[in-house]
C-alpha cells in the first residue's frame, strides 16, 4: 500500500437541511481543497440534516472535516434547531471509512486525529465511535446520541456535580470537552471510524396510511426480528406521494439491495400494498451493486475480477 496513493471516504452529516442558502454556505467551507472531493450533498427537510460525501487523500480529508465541522458551528444554533432524525450537535457526525490501499487501524489513527484537531479549533466536545470509540457502548452511535442535544445536555448538567450520579456522567460525558458538558450552542460531534458506511435507501409505498409504512419497516429492522444490518422507519415525506420505508443499510455487499427491495415488497404486499419505487440517497459503492447484480440474477462463482473496469483501479 505504501506504494499507492490512500483514498478515504467521508460521510459528515450536520443538522441543517431546510436552508439551501445556509447549506451551501456551510459546505463552501470544503469545496477547493486540494486533494478532496465533494461527491455529493444531500439536504433532507424533515430529518433537518444534511449528508455531505466526499473522497480525497487522508491529510485533505482531516483539514476538510475540520472546516466543514468549524462552518457548521458557525451557521447553526443548536438551541434553535429541530428535526426528525436523531442528532447532538450542530455538526453532528464526522466519520472516516477506508476507500482504497489504507487500512482499518490507519482510519481509526486518522478518525482521533480528526477529533482532536476539531476540538482543538472549536473547542466543541468530541465522541469517539465506531471503531476508535473508548469503551464497547460507544461504539453505537444510538448510545452516543440518547437524550440527543436536550437530553444529554441536561442529563451531564445533573449528573456532573452529583456524587450519586458518577457513573452514569462518567458513561456519558464526552471523551474531549472543556467542563465535561454539551457546547451551549453547537452541542458535541461525533468522530469515528468504521469498515464501512451506511447507505441511505428508500422505499416508497402508494398508500397514505403512515401504519403501513412502519408495519413494514418493523419487519425490516434487525432489533425486531429483520435484518440485523437494517435500520428503518416508517415515515410520510410531505413532497412524495404516498409513505415511505426510509432505512440505513450498514452492509450492502452481504444483503444485497435487491433482495432487501423484493422482501420489503413481499411485506407491503401483505397490506395489499404496492412498491412503487425506491431512492438511493447519496453515492453507492460499485461492490454494493456488483452483489444487487449478482443476487439478482443469480450468478454461480461471480468474483468482481470478471468486471473489466474493476482492474483500472490496480492500473
Amino acid at each position: 500500500m505504501a506504494n499507492k496513493k490512500q483514498y478515504v471516504l467521508a460521510v459528515p452529516n450536520f443538522s441543517e437541511g431546510r436552508d439551501t442558502k445556509v447549506v451551501n454556505e456551510i459546505v463552501d467551507a470544503v469545496r477547493g481543497i486540494e486533494g478532496v472531493k465533494v461527491v455529493s450533498v444531500e439536504p433532507e427537510a424533515d430529518f433537518n440534516r444534511t449528508v455531505v460525501t466526499m473522497i480525497g487523500e487522508p491529510a485533505s480529508i482531516k483539514k476538510a472535516l475540520v472546516a466543514l465541522g468549524k462552518s457548521a458551528n458557525q451557521h447553526i444554533d443548536m438551541t434553535k434547531q429541530s428535526g426528525s432524525h436523531p442528532r447532538i450537535g450542530a455538526e453532528d457526525s464526522l466519520p472516516v471509512f477506508p476507500l482504497s490501499n489504507i487500512t482499518m487501524d490507519e482510519c481509526v489513527a486518522l478518525a482521533k486525529e480528526v477529533g482532536q484537531e476539531y476540538f482543538k479549533e472549536t473547542g466543541v466536545p468530541v465522541y469517539f465511535c465506531g471503531d476508535c470509540a473508548s469503551n464497547d457502548d460507544r461504539k453505537a452511535y444510538a448510545y452516543v446520541r440518547k437524550g440527543q442535544y436536550e437530553g444529554l445536555g441536561q442529563l451531564l448538567k445533573e449528573a456532573r456535580d452529583d456524587p450519586a450520579r458518577k457513573a452514569e456522567y462518567d458513561a456519558r460525558k464526552p471523551d474531549l470537552s472543556r467542563d465535561g458538558l454539551l457546547d451551549a450552542k453547537s452541542g458535541a460531534t461525533i468522530c469515528s471510524a468504521e469498515k464501512t458506511g451506511l447507505t441511505a435507501y428508500n422505499i416508497f409505498l402508494d398508500t397514505e396510511d403512515v401504519s403501513v409504512a412502519k408495519a413494514v419497516a418493523k419487519t425490516v429492522r434487525g432489533p425486531s426480528g429483520g435484518f440485523s444490518c437494517i435500520r428503518a422507519v416508517g415515515i410520510k415525506f410531505p413532497e412524495h406521494k404516498g409513505v415511505v420505508v426510509s432505512m440505513n443499510m450498514f452492509d450492502c455487499v452481504n444483503l444485497p439491495i435487491t433482495r432487501l427491495f423484493n422482501f420489503v415488497k413481499t411485506e407491503a404486499a401483505r397490506f395489499g400494498v404496492n412498491v412503487t419505487g425506491s431512492q438511493l440517497v447519496g453515492p453507492l459503492k460499485l461492490e454494493a451493486i456488483l452483489s444487487a447484480f449478482a443476487y439478482s440474477v443469480g450468478l454461480e462463482d461471480f468474483d468482481n475480477s470478471q468486471i473489466l473496469e474493476w482492474h483500472l483501479m490496480d492500473m
